[in-house]
């Protein structure tokens, strides 16, 4: 018979190997955490919402097979409430407290803003922001890569489609903040290319947009058609007003509010508006990209792919690989390194290509329209 002093060592040699049998039946930690600030409640929660649905698409996907290296990915997702000092907080948190790797996928012009003091102080890429301000794009910000075209090269083309059709009374409705200031400059210049200037010219506040006003200038002016440079919310309750007022001109607006969520804002005021694209059409399966997030979207009982989930699987395409390519131990210094290796990678048949002096990624535009049955058509 065994001494009775044996049985501590004996009950601390079973816990022990009850405590092993445990950890290896118990799921694994997500072990690449991936920060993500943004407005999912405010003025732009439809459009956020459906960003982070296609990008969950995609990393659901790496994670099911396995994640990156062995590693899973967690998307930690937080509500600034659209607001950039939030946005701010948000982001030192994630990264001090959540010590994720990278920050991505925000939403919003000044909340970008709000996070580049962060990037510069914990070395950390902001990867994909959905916004395409060109102050993202040049200078160069080391630690900032974009995914999406910009909102100057969307305005532009939509000035000059509008031209193309010989509309020539078209004014710009724009809210008054770094978003609106970008992307009106690109309208300005496709003024310049078609040889004509703008209706009119209004400006408006972002927290409280005087819609009487807009639509009064918009029917005042006789416009054949207005850019409406604004949130989905804005525009939306700026195009009732538009109506209400008498005028139908056409309203085009930009791609921050290429959503089904918009659409539904919209209402019966939907069918006709143009809302310009940056990526390929959501319903051609022709596009390897968009195949593969609408079968992925079929699996998991999600009806259709919209232009903004489309944009969060893109983004998340770019951020897996650059992931792969840092290596099994990542660091957001590896991650940098990686992602700067870019050259003309497909992404489902759009080529992403970053350099050291070029964190530009896609340039690609488009234009569609709002049928009659709430869709996006081209």
């Amino acid at each position: 018979m065994k001494p009775l002093a044996s049985a501590p060592r004996r009950l601390a040699a079973e816990l022990a190997l009850a405590c092993t049998l445990l950890l290896s039946v118990a799921p694994v930690a997500a072990q690449i955490r991936v920060g993500q600030p943004s407005g999912f409640t405010g003025p732009v929660a439809a459009g956020v919402k459906e960003n982070t649905e296609g990008a969950r698409l995609y990393l659901d996907a790496v994670n099911a097979r396995g994640g990156v290296h062995g590693q899973k990915i967690e998307l930690v997702s937080v509500d600034d409430k659209f607001d950039p000092k939030l946005t701010a907080e948000l982001g030192r948190k994630l990264i001090v407290e959540q010590g994720v790797i990278a920050l991505f996928l925000n939403r919003g012009t000044p909340h970008s803003q709000a996070l580049m003091p962060l990037l510069k102080e914990y070395k950390i890429p902001l990867v994909a922001p959905s916004t395409g301000a060109m102050l993202l794009h040049q200078p160069v910000h080391p630690y900032i890569f974009n995914v999406r075209a910009t909102y100057q090269r969307e305005a532009e083309k939509a000035v000059q489609h509008l031209a193309s059709i010989g509309l020539t009374r078209i004014g710009i409705l724009q809210v008054d903040d770094s978003f609106g200031t970008d992307a009106a400059a690109g309208a300005l210049r496709g003024f310049e290319r078609t040889q004509l200037k703008p209706l009119f010219h209004e400006k408006f506040d972002r927290a409280n947009p005087d819609i009487a006003k807009l639509a009064a200038a918009t029917k005042q002016h006789e416009a054949q058609a207005v850019i409406f440079i604004g949130s989905a919310a804005a525009v939306s309750d700026g195009t009732r007003a538009i109506r209400a007022a008498g005028s139908r001109a056409q309203i085009v607006t930009l791609s921050n509010n290429a959503s089904g969520g918009f659409i539904k804002q919209m209402g019966e005021h939907a069918r006709g508006t143009i809302v310009t694209q940056v990526f390929p059409y959501e319903r051609s399966l022709a596009a390897p990209i968009v195949k593969e997030a609408a079968d992925l979207a079929k699996a998991q009982g999600i009806a259709e792919v919209t232009p903004a989930m489309l944009e969060g699987y893109a983004a998340a395409k770019v951020l897996v690989e650059g992931l792969r390519r840092a290596g099994p131990n990542p660091t957001p210094a590896k991650l940098i390194q990686a992602l700067e290796t870019f050259r003309k990678v497909d992404i489902g048949g759009l080529e992403v290509s970053f350099s050291p002096t070029d964190h530009s990624g896609l340039g690609y535009a488009d234009l569609s329209i709002i049928d009659e049955n709430g869709k996006f058509r081209r």
